[in-house]
């Protein structure tokens, strides 16, 4: 991850799927902790989508740093990466994920936003830090 520049999406491959990691800016943590709530479908990501050590609004073991899998709840698609504000046709948009297969949106920590086709937040796989600048995804501190 130290080639990873603020603000900067990079996408890795785990059992054949794109996993996304995101070194979300301040600026980015600020505005999807702060992002209204009842906007987003599953907000507190009750649905399991998540292993059981993710919580919170930003979905991650550490806030500047997101990783999810690449791939649409709804039936499979690669959502675009928007993470500017208002980047995409919707009101007071955050930044995050725009699916243009069907139109389900995702804050930046993959939480769907209600009212759209996608039914739960996008994936967060199985991961843990192995130093500051390696990953390893698929893996956890109990299964390490």
């Amino acid at each position: 991850m130290s080639k990873l520049e603020p603000g900067q999406r990079m996408t890795v491959e785990w059992r054949g799927r794109p996993v996304w990691i995101i070194n979300r800016t301040p600026e980015m943590i600020e505005r999807t902790e702060g992002f209204d709530g009842s906007r987003l479908s599953d907000p507190e990501s009750q649905e399991p989508q998540q292993p059981g050590y993710i919580s919170g609004p930003l979905r991650s073991i550490r806030p500047e740093i997101g990783v999810l899998i690449g791939i649409c709840t709804h039936l499979g698609c690669s959502p675009l990466f928007r993470p500017e504000p208002d980047a995409v046709d919707m009101d007071n948009w955050p930044g995050g994920f725009f699916c243009p297969c069907h139109g389900s949106f995702f804050d930046l920590a993959g939480r769907v936003f209600r009212n759209v086709p996608a039914p739960t937040n996008l994936e967060v796989p199985p991961y843990r830090f192995e130093t500051d600048d390696i990953i390893i995804i698929g893996e956890d501190e109990e299964t390490a």
